[in-house]
Parts: structure tokens; sequence; C-alpha cells
């Protein structure tokens, strides 16, 4: 193999994490790094823009993933949009900037056996990565790459949302990343001078000029190469064309809760039933791969309102949509700055919880993301919410050796009923909330899904089983920990094989309290410092 082939370090995977770790990893003008992505370049427009976030969850930019049937959601197949794209999840998603809790993290470290992942030792790698517009020490940071920013202007129907919510007895909350969670208030979004501040923005495009790192769009990595029990390289399909690069220190792993777990079997690595199945052969038997599979099950009711004044209405051209436009290029601010996701809140389900158990987005729009029901442009709302702690557990398993075939993806929500009895409880407070005085004098009418008329417990489970949805959240298929259904160390070494680990939203061994790009940028910055110290 050349030289030009030949690197350091080898990640594959150029979403979230892989866009941190290569823009950190070549710091060090010692090193050659090369980055991997399968999809494309994160170029356009509308990636930049934060309102673009409405266009991207269906189209070239993800990956058009749909689930297995839901034994427990009617045997639907449910679709899970995840970036394809330079920035993964980070290029397309709606950009809401929360961490979870500190018993997430404490959890993982005592409960899980992951030394090192405590909430005081994870801290210093959030402060580490942020640069926040607004908070300062001692719990955010305003000298990292990720831009955290608040919303220059919320939309009246937010601000109206955030009063509603207060009304129902939440209190105000200006951080939800702060000392308590519980309350209503704006989200911080990863935002920047009125653009998205991806992990492609912030971490890779200032490492570009480098030349120790290379960046490679449109390669998918068909299987890490393992030599006498050491991950050496991989090789990729590029434009339908086989290339192989080799890594003198480590692979590195960062496709994500389906893609990771992926490429993990299709090179060999896995329950040796699953690969058996899928006509792989065995190289390393390592049966935790693809299991532990955890995402937010998320339920969302639309709101018709009495006025025309929504985002929605600047969903095609129009004087509205192209005065929207100018307003952005001119000023970076007005309707296309919002993120969309603009407010939310975090409540309990359970009363006996330590922390909120509940999570809420609030869109002054409806019809926004792929497969959620509109109403008369300029006329919708949407509030969704989510258990944030589910107990179910589903699995990711290749369904042969074709690396360009789709995983089978099986969330298996709602399995538990406690997942269940939580999701009907987050449903119920929706309506709540939105029945207050500050939102009920500007809703006309709410559009639940299917038209379903909800008044029973038995409506409401029905209502969860047929509606619920992914929140975009995959985590755990690689989790983290020293049992023998744990994939990697607490180092986030893969058991069993030499320079080969795994860093992204895989490796939680517990999905966490809240949305899930903030910890994964933290879990690949604290990587980072592992690989320089194994390194030296």
């Amino acid at each position: 193999m050349s030289h030009e082939n030949t690197y350091d370090y080898v990640i594959a995977g150029g979403g979230t994490a892989g866009c941190v770790l290569a823009g950190r990893l070549s710091e060090d003008p010692s090193v050659r790094v090369l980055l991997l992505e399968a999809g494309r370049s994160d170029r356009h427009p509308f990636i930049h823009v934060p309102a673009g976030f409405a266009k991207l969850t269906a189209g070239p930019f993800q990956w058009g993933f749909v689930s297995e049937p839901q034994r427990h959601g009617n045997d639907r197949r449910i679709p899970l949009p995840q970036g394809r794209v330079l920035g993964g999840g980070g290029s397309i998603n709606a950009q809401v900037f929360t961490r979870g809790v500190a018993q997430d993290y404490d959890d993982w470290a005592t409960v899980h056996g992951c030394e090192g992942w405590s909430a005081e030792e994870v801290q210093p790698y959030f402060i580490r990565s942020e640069r926040n517009a607004r908070l300062s020490a001692p719990l955010h940071g305003t000298a990292g790459p990720l831009g955290v920013s608040d919303l220059a202007d919320p939309h009246p129907l937010s601000r109206a949302f955030v009063h509603a919510g207060q009304e129902y007895g939440l209190p105000y909350n200006s951080d939800f990343n702060g000392a308590d969670q519980w309350g209503v208030g704006f989200y911080q979004t990863t935002t920047l001078n009125g653009r998205r501040c991806s992990a492609a923005v912030a971490y890779v495009k200032p490492a570009r000029r480098r030349p120790n790192l290379d960046v490679r769009v449109h390669a998918t990595v068909s299987r890490v190469v393992i030599e006498g029990g050491r991950a050496t390289g991989v090789e990729t399909i590029e434009r339908g064309t086989a290339h192989s690069y080799r890594a003198t220190r480590e692979v590195i792993v960062a496709a994500g809760a389906y893609g990771s777990p992926q490429i993990l079997q299709l090179s060999g690595i896995g329950d040796p039933a699953d690969l058996k199945a899928a006509g792989v052969d065995v190289v390393h038997a390592l049966p935790g791969v693809g299991k532990n599979l955890q995402d937010h099950c998320d339920l969302d009711i639309i709101y018709e309102l009495n006025a025309y004044q929504s985002l929605d209405r600047l969903g095609s051209p129009k004087p509205a949509t192209v005065l929207a436009g100018v307003e952005y290029m001119a000023f970076r601010s007005g309707p296309l700055a919002s993120t969309v996701v603009e407010a939310g809140a975090f409540t309990y389900g359970n009363k006996d919880e330590k922390t909120p158990d509940l999570q809420f987005h609030f869109l002054p729009a409806a019809g926004v993301e792929a497969g959620i029901a509109a109403v008369r442009p300029g006329y919708g709302a949407t509030l969704n919410s989510y258990f944030l702690r589910p107990r179910s557990r589903g699995t990711v398993t290749i369904a042969d050796a074709d690396p360009q075939r789709a995983p089978r993806i099986d969330p298996n929500y709602l399995a538990d009923d406690y997942d269940l009895e939580l999701g009907v409880e987050g449903l119920r407070q929706s309506r709540e909330i939105m029945a207050q005085p500050s939102m009920a004098a500007l809703v006309k009418k709410e559009h639940l899904a299917g038209g379903e008329k909800i008044s029973t417990q038995d409506d409401y489970v029905r209502y969860v089983r047929q509606y619920g949805r992914t929140s975009y959240h995959p985590v755990g298929t690689c989790a983290m920990g020293v049992s023998d259904e744990s994939v990697v160390s607490p180092r986030l070494d893969v058991h069993g094989l030499s320079g080969l680990r795994v860093v992204d939203s895989s490796i939680m061994p517990r999905i966490v309290s809240s949305n899930t790009q903030a910890p994964t940028v933290m879990i690949a910055e604290k990587a980072v410092d592992m690989i320089r110290e194994d390194a030296r």
C-alpha cells in the first residue's frame, strides 16, 4: 500500500463525532488523519440556514432508513432519518442544545461500570467544546469551537407557549443545561452568527487547510481490516470503486448508532449468530454488537391557529418567503434565522423521579418534519413530547454482507409497558399545556393524527401505539462498559481487539435525558484525550 493511503488515524464516519475527532486529532501536525464520510459534502445552503431543518428530514442528506415492523406499534415501519452528509445529524437537525442531567452520567459510571464518565468527569469536555454567547463558567464554555446561542427573536407563538407552560405550573427556565432541568423556556441552539454550527463547521472547516487532514466524501466503509487481533485499516467503496487505507495507530469507527454496529458486523465482529445469518465469517465474537438500541419515542399534536402567523407560511415561493430570504441574506435575521424548534419544557411524568422524565418541543409551524401532517400553510403549530428514559431495547443487524444495503433496525419501541405509560402521560400533558389561556386564545382546533378522538385511557394507549415515532436519538448499539453485553471499554477500545475504537452515540450504555448531539460532541472530545494518552 502506498504512503498516500497510509495514515496514523482512519476515522470511519464523518458525522458529529467523526468531525470532532478529525478536527482535534489533526491539531497535531506530526500525525496524518483521514476522515471518511459515506454521504456528500455539507455545502448546500439549506444546511447552513437554521430554518433549513424543515427541508432536511427527507431527501438526499439522510440515509432513508426504515424500521422493522414494530411489534408494539401496530406493526408499522417507521422512517428513521439519520444524516448522510458531512456533519451527520448535526447538519440536518433542529440544532437543539441540551446535555441531559448529572444523574445520566453518574449512572454510566456507577451502574454500568464506566470509570471516568461521571458528571463531574465529563463536564470539562462539555465546557471545552462550547462557545456560548450568553452563559459562562462554571457550567458553560465560551472559547470552544461549537457555537451555542439564543434565538435572536423568538416567534410570538413560541413566546405564547412559554407563557402557557408557566400558566400550567412550570417555572421559567433560562438554562436547560444549568443546575435544574425542570421548567419551560427557549432552547439554546448550535448556531453562530445566524448560521448553523454543526461539528463539520465547528471542527472540520477550520482544519481543512491542514496538510495532515484528508476528508473524503462518498466513501462507504465496507469493512475494518483485522490482522492478528489488530485493526490495521479499512476498505471502502467510493463511487463504485474499491479502495483501502492503512492505519498505523488506530481505526476509529464513528458512524453512529446504526452505522457503527453495521461496520463492525461487516468486518466479522459481532454476535456469531447474527453474523452467520448474514453470511459473514466470524473474525471476533462480540455478542453485544448491535444490541441495546435505545431511542426516544416521539408523539406529535398539530394545532390549527386562528390567524395566519406561523412559520409554515414560508413553505413555497411567495412574497413572504422572498422577503424572509432577503432579510436573512442581508442581516442574518428574520424567519429563516429560526431553528423552527424554538421552545420547550422538561416535566415529571412520574413524580417519584429525581429529575424530569418528559421533554417537549414546540414548533411555530406544522408539517415541518417528514411524515408529520400539516394544516393550512401559515396556520399551524406543533407540540411533541417523549419519555426521556425508555426501558425498551432494540437491535441493529446486517441483512447480508453487502455494505451498501441498509441494516435491519428494530427500535422495539414501547416493548416495556412503562414506556407506554409515560408516553401517554406526555401526550396528556401536551394537551393540558396547550389548553392554557396564552395558547388557547390562539388555537382554532386541535388536530390529532388520523383524525383520532382521545378521551379515555384506552384511546391514549391506542394513539401512542399507532403514532409514536423516532426522535432521531438512537444510541447504545456499541455500548460502553465492563459486562459481557458491552462492546467497548470505558476507554472506548473494542473489547478483545487492538487499534480499534468506537466513538459516537452508540457507546452510550443508557440514553441521556435530552437531545443527543451535545453529549456526542462531549464523547468525542473526551475520546481525543484518551487517544492522545494511548499514543504516548
